[in-house]
């Protein structure tokens, strides 16, 4: 939906104060995780959702990996908050390597335990720019995969958005009429993949709207404290490091505090200019480290909440 002239100029007003005087908190936020290798890695997961908790999340979700390689973590780890955090957590389901009956037990393992909300995705191949082959019996898009899942159960369902466009896809149009497929076929939501560029997102959200798309597009937030890490996640997805991020972090690679604060800084800003330009709603890539991402909400206004704690059955 395209905002009037009046609420521009609203929006405008986030921009006359400065980055750090915080925000009315009129934003909802969501935070990505990925399931634990390690019983350290699962006690470093449980502190990142114990501390991102109180701020309310409209949802957490879980990754599954490349080539469907975390699928029973994946589940144990949805189960285990939805259990015991009492947070509303959505799983992540790709088509890879899954015929659609093993696509459909799955799912209804997912609602038996309480699951309502899968993130529907493609997924790539395991080895890094390998082409993606569908399963002989299996769902061959993103769009289908939608599809299949609403037959199977009322799953709320969100699937990916690409500001920059996916690296597969012929042009940046061809990706939005991708994207239309997957609304179309029953999703109720797009996260996008993470950006750098808040005019490269209005540009894409501008061109979606223009497509008659008007499901809710989350601006997917990554804090970079490694630009190299960082650079590897863009190369997959078709997401752009800007010249001037080396800069930033140059001559911090012994410093990881400082790090932290310039990725808290970076975060910031960008988050700053979305909401100015309209933007109230926000998904995190934690990588299960809570603190900039804490951070990035306070500043954005967000305030912890009453609620019991992590285990609490209260």
């Amino acid at each position: 939906m395209t905002p009037t002239l009046d609420q521009l100029n609203e929006y405008r007003t986030a921009t006359d104060t400065p980055l750090f005087s915080g925000l009315p908190g009129d934003v909802a936020v969501s935070f990505e995780f990925f399931p634990p290798k390690s019983a350290k890695m699962e006690e470093q997961l449980w502190d990142a959702v114990t501390q991102l908790k109180p701020l309310g999340p409209s949802f957490v979700s879980v990754t599954y990996g490349a080539g469907g390689s975390t699928r029973e973590r994946t589940h144990a780890t949805v189960a285990r908050i939805i259990a015991e955090a009492k947070l509303p957590a959505a799983a992540h389901l790709t088509c890879v390597a899954a015929s659609k009956d093993e696509i459909r037990e799955v799912a209804e393992q997912y609602w038996d335990a309480g699951v309502r909300h899968i993130v529907a995705l493609r997924g790539d191949a395991g080895e890094p720019g390998a082409p993606f082959v569908p399963h002989p019996e299996g769902y061959a898009s993103a769009a289908e995969l939608v599809a299949g899942l609403k037959a199977i159960a009322p799953f709320e369902i969100s699937v990916a958005a690409y500001p920059e466009t996916h690296p597969d896809a012929a042009s940046a149009e061809a990706d939005i009429d991708n994207l239309k497929r997957k609304l179309d076929a029953g999703a109720t939501r797009a996260i996008s993949q993470f950006f750098f560029s808040p005019e490269a997102f209005f540009a894409f959200r501008d061109k979606c709207a223009a497509a008659g798309i008007d499901a809710p597009i989350l601006p997917g937030i990554l804090p970079v404290t490694n630009v190299a890490q960082a650079r590897k996640f863009a190369s997959a997805c078709g997401a752009a490091i800007p010249a001037w991020m080396d800069g930033l972090f140059e001559g911090l690679d012994e410093k990881p505090a400082a790090r932290q604060l310039v990725a808290a800084t970076v975060a910031a800003e960008l988050c700053r200019r979305l909401y100015a330009g309209g933007v109230r709603d926000f998904h995190f890539y934690t990588l299960n480290r809570p603190e900039l991402a804490y951070a990035i909400c306070h500043m954005l206004g967000k305030r912890p909440q009453e609620t019991g704690s992590v285990g609490d059955n209260a």
